[in-house]
């Protein structure tokens, strides 16, 4: 049996602004039956009814021995080092628990990382661990792999990462999923995986797309894509964010006894990628020339990446990474129409055209 696949709590079932219980305690039940037992959460989840939805309906109802859970310390939720100890006291009890297995520093990227770093939140977590409080400590992740390479090179005590994942990112410029997995792997780090369909972009695909997988009879939309993130080695979670009972019914059938893709369904999923690609967005191939010289500063393949991610699946997360790549870099506005990208674009593309409609979807 595999163990890979995790219970993500940020999408669960809902009536009108609540968490129905009722569901949602029927979603636990057959995942628990099934052999699963790892749950994630965060405190700003569904404005804090993950963590509570989860004290009621698992912690409540379950010997704690029996389940996994993983929360996570979000920047936004502290201004100092002196806020941190009272948020964490604040999770324990709204989740329920006197400590969790695993404690992420949540969505690192250049930026957040620097106010992690100010707040002695890694050194803070490492004190929770030695007190009992916190079984494991990781982050997780969302910037390019340069980024990731830093913050395990300096905080070698990390012992796991979570980062987005799945077919369509998976060689994409702006999420850059296999270079990150790469990474982790380089540093020895097992990985966790969010995101492996794309917010259910992977489900919802485009109907030629559902034609090229309806062809191999072998299972959901959905299996493919997380089947593809799980047969990883070094991945030892694949998370879904089920809201429904039958979601989860169909993801047991499979994670249950995980196998890989095989050479059939891989070439089914390459077509796939190919008609998303070819749905519309911008053909940059991520080579980065244009990136060095713009006076601007602006990470020009990152903001198409997004832009590609937003018109092809209304990717949710599309405008989080278009904050991350401009935090530090100039924005797609920023553009003087100097010209120096277009001439050294090995594409051809119309850079500065380009980026006058990727400034128009996100700087509305």
């Amino acid at each position: 049996m595999s163990d890979k696949f995790g219970f993500g709590c940020m999408r669960l079932p809902m009536n009108g602004s609540d968490v129905n219980y009722e569901e949602f305690n029927k979603m636990i039940d057959l995942y628990m039956e099934n052999g699963f037992n790892y749950f994630d959460t965060a405190h700003g989840y569904i404005e804090g009814k993950s963590e509570t939805a989860i004290r009621d309906c698992l912690v409540h109802r379950y010997p704690r021995e029996s389940y996994t859970i993983t929360n996570k310390l979000s920047g936004h939720y502290f201004k100092s080092e002196n806020d941190i100890r009272p948020l964490f006291e604040k999770q324990l009890k709204q989740t329920g628990v006197d400590y969790f297995d695993y404690y992420l520093m949540h969505a690192q990227d250049r930026e957040n990382y620097k106010h992690y770093t100010k707040c002695r939140a890694y050194e803070i977590a490492q004190e929770l661990k030695a007190e009992g409080k916190i079984k494991h400590v990781g982050i997780s992740f969302h910037d390019t792999a340069d980024v990731l390479d830093m913050i395990l090179t300096e905080h070698p005590e990390i012992e796991i990462v979570q980062i987005q994942f799945n077919y369509i990112d998976y060689d994409n410029s702006s999420v850059q999923s296999r270079k990150n997995y790469e990474v982790c792997v380089k540093h020895n780090k097992p990985v966790l995986i969010m995101e492996p369909l794309k917010g259910g972009g992977l489900v919802n695909l485009p109907t030629a797309a559902r034609e090229v997988l309806d062809q191999l009879n072998n299972g959901s939309y959905a299996s493919y894509a997380m089947r593809f993130a799980g047969q990883f080695d070094s991945v030892v979670k694949v998370l879904s964010g089920m809201s429904t009972l039958e979601q989860t019914k169909d993801n047991v059938t499979y994670m249950k006894d995980l196998k890989p893709l095989s050479e059939e369904e891989n070439k089914a999923i390459q077509q796939v990628i190919n008609i998303i690609n070819e749905v519309g967005g911008i053909a940059c191939t991520g080579c980065r020339y244009c990136v060095d010289g713009c006076p601007m500063n602006i990470a020009i393949p990152d903001l198409f990446g997004c832009y590609n991610a937003k018109k092809q699946f209304n990717d949710w997360n599309s405008n989080y990474y278009y904050g991350v790549h401009t935090k530090t870099n100039g924005k797609a506005s920023d553009c003087i129409g100097c010209g120096q990208c277009v001439h050294i674009c090995p594409q051809h593309l119309p850079i500065i055209e380009d980026l006058a409609i990727v400034a128009e979807v996100f700087e509305k």
